[in-house]
């Protein structure tokens, strides 16, 4: 039975786990924090499970929360020239009864771990140096790293070569009640602006450990309108700062929150971070190898939401990697190719990131412009939008060329009779 040890009990790395456990190997994850530390302990940027995802994650039996947690099956788009203007497009987040989820990281990952172990996996809790990866390098056929911060991280060089698209971030973050419905549509529906003025948001219904509520996230570049935390604010300040913000930047948004309260002390968080792609063979002072995962060689721009998303088809494709090879030795050309492979995913969600990043640096193309229009009479149209989510690669379709996007307008409307 081939060994396995995967460092850090992250989402990419406690997904893989479970995936080589199914599959028979000997799988051990050694991580710095308890699943009570991870359950007490901060709060993590709010991700997104999306449809594919989330059936990723039914295949492995680690679906725990469907049943609690709130089901987004739409997803509301505002686009800001000015905070008085909107462009709005609505979608549904998946085909038929397929929805997206948000859970707390805290009960997520503390669940996984747990399971992890009451299904015969082996879990440490230490924490880790270079000179353990040497020493563990000799008793484990393969070591996966998805600690991506530290000496830890310093293993994985920034990989100029690779398109990433990397800007400075500041994400500022806050789990709410007390949400005022919107107008006309659904409690559950999530919500997602970007501002030529400002930033991004994405506002959506969230399950906590005590609940379901909803998370705001405000994400800027570094030094811009939102980037308002130089001297970290106590938690009501920080609350009371985004509020302003909203205020001044997207007033529906306000006129949702303007009401509402941080559910506890622990709802805050400020995040600085700057997206990068780095090489995923490292090199240990021995000379054994490792193989990094997930947002340790690609970190994604929290603008798009699409961590959890990239870091639940990483450890897919990893598995499936390693399942084909077989016995052989996972030498450093196994390495590299296991993340070739899924850097064929990787690269479009890097184009779509680098779109969203861009999207004001001049006025909206008028393709744009047309397919939002059309996205009123045609709802196939918000639907294919907001679906690209789950699998961004699609937007190279249809999105981003003016010929593409015309001829799917041209499509939609032939289908309606109207061509």
């Amino acid at each position: 039975m081939r060994k396995i040890l995967i460092v850090g009990a992250g989402h990419s790395g406690l997904h893989l786990a479970h995936g080589l456990l199914s599959h028979g190997y000997d799988v051990t994850v050694i991580t710095g924090q308890s699943s009570l530390e991870i359950r007490t302990g901060r709060p993590a940027i709010t991700q997104m499970t999306f449809p594919t995802a989330l059936e990723y994650e039914r295949e492995l039996h680690l679906d725990f929360w469907s049943g609690q947690a709130p089901r987004i099956e739409e997803f509301k788009i505002h686009l800001y020239p000015t905070p008085s203007q909107p462009a709005t497009l609505k979608g549904r987040t998946g085909k038929g009864n397929r929805y997206t989820v948000s859970i707390d990281r805290r009960v997520k990952m503390a669940d996984w771990l747990e399971y992890f172990e009451d299904s015969g996996g082996k879990v440490v809790i230490h924490g880790v140096t270079l000179t353990d990866l040497d020493y563990f390098s000799r008793m484990f056929d393969l070591i996966v790293v998805a600690v991506g911060h530290g000496e830890l991280g310093a293993l994985f060089d920034a990989d100029s070569s690779r398109f990433s698209g990397a800007r400075p971030r500041v994400v500022a973050q806050a789990h709410v009640y007390d949400v005022a419905p919107p107008p006309g549509e659904s409690e559950n529906i999530g919500w997602a602006a970007s501002t030529a003025d400002a930033g991004n948001m994405i506002f959506v219904p969230f399950l906590t450990a005590d609940g379901p509520c909803h998370s705001l996230f405000l994400g800027d570049k570094r030094g811009g309108p939102m980037d308002a935390w130089p001297d970290r604010p106590r938690p009501d300040e920080q609350w009371r700062r985004m509020q302003e913000l909203l205020r001044k930047y997207a007033p529906e948004y306000f006129e949702r929150v303007k009401d509402a309260a941080l559910i506890d002390g622990s709802s805050t968080l400020v995040e600085y971070l700057t997206p990068q792609v780095r090489n995923p063979v490292g090199v240990l002072p021995s000379g054994g190898l490792v193989l990094g995962i997930a947002d340790v060689v690609i970190t994604m721009d929290p603008f798009v939401g699409q961590g959890w998303n990239h870091s639940t088809r990483c450890a897919r494709s990893y598995l499936q990697s390693i399942i084909e090879h077989g016995d052989r030795p996972f030498d450093a050309e196994f390495l590299a190719g296991a993340f070739e492979r899924f850097w064929e995913y990787g690269l479009p969600v890097q184009r779509f990131a680098e779109l969203n990043s861009t999207l004001w640096d001049q006025e909206l193309p008028p393709h744009f412009q047309e397919l939002l229009g059309a996205s009123a009479a045609y709802p196939q149209i918000g639907d294919r939008w907001i679906q690209g989510w789950d699998y961004p690669p699609d937007f190279e379709n249809w999105l981003y060329d003016p010929e593409l996007a015309r001829a799917y307008l041209q499509e939609v409307a032939a289908a309606h009779g109207e061509g």
